[in-house]
């Protein structure tokens, strides 16, 4: 269950714009993400999610707007919000050629964290990802979960306070995605920190304190997965009629609340009151029958209307940024 979380905002963005030539990547963007939140950014590829964890990264600067992390402008003090930040990129980053080990200690070295602490925060993070027996293997032998599990782990070494998870779960198979967002609740809670993840896949945010459905550059919904339920969702009528002319009346009968329909099957929109007057009146003529409650996909598809796994990265999405920023080189 999500957990109890402080109002005051952790993560802040004020009318954040970023444009790649002709294309709106982030259109005037404003959303404030609470302390000790795991919030979840819903939308398809090119909808502005890794554009928008770029900015906050400071890997990218927005055309216009600010962008805060703990209080601090991302643009105007890149390496203090840097320290406050643990990232896990959407592509792997890890030194395959070096042991797990050596990637946790190297990190914690380039942010200055002194040699008996790193080893005592090496030791507990490498637990708590069940990969202590795997410290002194080279990466490039971990299978992909272990590798996600170890860039978690990694993002932790400076005790950073907010944790940016860009697709954490994005080619794995379905019982390593459950693992990994076991591990990121347990570092929730046991850690106090506050998470912003982007994900495609619905079902995993359903027990997220906040979720933001984002498409197209804007923000089209934000709020507790159960009142985007209430307010977005939409609950569904799937009817088997008996017969070819049972199909044809039915359709022609309840036109105004299709939602789809094909050879066999009919699906209305619905609600409590409609299902028991529906099955009243057409009992005779349908062969199964199934309600559909409200559900996230629902609210998906209300707000955008399409699938979300159906879309493409677009160029933006699927650029690396490199180079420098504000005068400083990029990690």
């Amino acid at each position: 269950m999500p957990s109890a979380v402080n109002s005051s905002p952790v993560i802040r963005l004020e009318e954040v714009s970023k444009r790649y030539g002709r294309t709106l990547a982030l259109d005037a963007v404003s959303l404030e993400v609470g302390e000790q939140q795991i919030f979840a950014l819903l939308g398809p590829n090119g909808a502005g999610k890794t554009t928008m964890m770029h900015i906050l990264s400071t890997l990218l600067r927005p055309d216009s707007g600010k962008a805060f992390v703990a209080g601090i402008d991302v643009m105007r003090q890149p390496l203090q919000a840097r320290r406050r930040l643990g990232i896990v990129f959407q592509e792997p980053s890890l030194d395959d050629r070096l042991s797990v080990h050596e990637n946790l200690d190297l990190h914690g070295l380039i942010f200055g964290v002194p040699r008996t602490l790193r080893r005592q925060r090496i030791e507990e993070l490498l637990a708590l990802v069940e990969l202590t027996d795997w410290a002194d293997k080279t990466v490039r032998t971990l299978s992909s979960g272990m590798k996600r599990r170890l860039e978690i782990a990694r993002a932790l070494i400076h005790n950073s306070e907010i944790l940016l998870l860009d697709e954490p779960t994005v080619g794995l198979d379905a019982q390593t995605r459950d693992r990994i967002w076991h591990y990121i609740r347990r570092l929730q809670a046991e850690r106090a920190i506050t998470v912003l993840v982007t994900t495609h896949y619905i079902e995993e945010v359903e027990n997220c304190d906040q979720v933001c459905v984002i498409d197209n550059g804007k923000v089209l919904a934000d709020g507790a997965p159960k009142a985007l339920k209430r307010q977005f969702g939409q609950q569904l009528l799937r009817i088997v009629p008996k017969t070819e002319l049972d199909h044809s009346e039915i359709v022609k009968r309840y036109a105004e609340r299709l939602n789809q329909v094909d050879k066999t099957e009919i699906i209305l929109a619905s609600d409590d009151t409609f299902s028991e007057s529906f099955l009243a009146e057409n009992g005779a003529r349908i062969k199964a029958l199934s309600i559909e409650v409200p559900s996230l996909e629902s609210v998906f598809l209300t707000l955008t209307g399409r699938d979300i796994r159906d879309a493409a990265a677009d160029q933006r999405e699927q650029t690396k940024t490199f180079g420098k920023i504000g005068g400083e080189h990029t990690k």
